[in-house]
C-alpha cells in the first residue's frame, strides 16, 4: 500500500463534497509530476486530502477505490484520473505551518513543492501527519 496527499480547492471541490457523495473521481490534474505520481497510485492505497486556497491544512482521510485511467472527458491518454471515497474527517485540520515548522518534513513535497497537486507520502511522514492531526491509529 502507497500514502498519497491529494490537494483540492475547497471552494470548488473539497473534502465535504467528497462525503456528500461517497465516491468521486478525482481529475483536473495536469501537471506532468502529478500525473506521474497519479499513475503510481492504485486501488487501496491511502490518501490525506488537503485542502488548499485560505485553508492550507490536511482535513481528511481517503482511499483511492480504482486504479488510474485515462480521463474520459479528454482525448489525451497522458490524463489520468481515479476514483477516491473519504474514510473520515481528521480529528483535527493539520495547518501547513505546523508541517513547515516540523523539521523531519524539510524534504516533503508539500513543502518543497507547494504547488504540487498529487504526492506520495513516505510511511515514516504519513504516520507522523496523522499523529500531529490527533489521530490515534496512524
Amino acid at each position: 500500500m502507497a500514502y498519497w496527499l491529494l490537494k483540492a480547492d475547497p471552494d470548488d471541490f473539497g473534502f465535504a463534497e467528497l462525503e456528500r457523495e461517497r465516491r468521486s473521481v478525482w481529475d483536473g490534474v495536469s501537471n506532468p509530476l502529478a500525473l506521474k505520481h497519479m499513475r503510481a497510485a492504485r486501488r487501496g492505497d491511502l490518501a490525506l486530502v488537503y485542502h488548499t486556497g485560505k485553508e492550507k491544512a490536511v482535513v481528511g482521510l481517503a482511499t483511492i477505490v480504482s486504479d488510474p485511467y485515462p480521463d474520459p472527458r479528454l482525448d489525451d491518454a497522458r490524463r489520468v484520473v481515479f476514483d477516491v471515497a473519504p474514510q473520515a474527517r481528521l480529528a483535527r485540520s493539520l495547518p501547513l505551518a505546523a508541517v513547515r515548522a516540523d523539521p523531519q518534513f524539510r524534504d516533503f513535497a508539500l513543502v518543497r513543492m507547494p504547488r504540487l497537486s498529487v504526492m506520495p507520502v513516505p510511511a515514516p511522514l504519513w504516520k507522523r501527519l496523522l499523529s500531529m492531526a490527533g489521530e490515534k491509529k496512524p
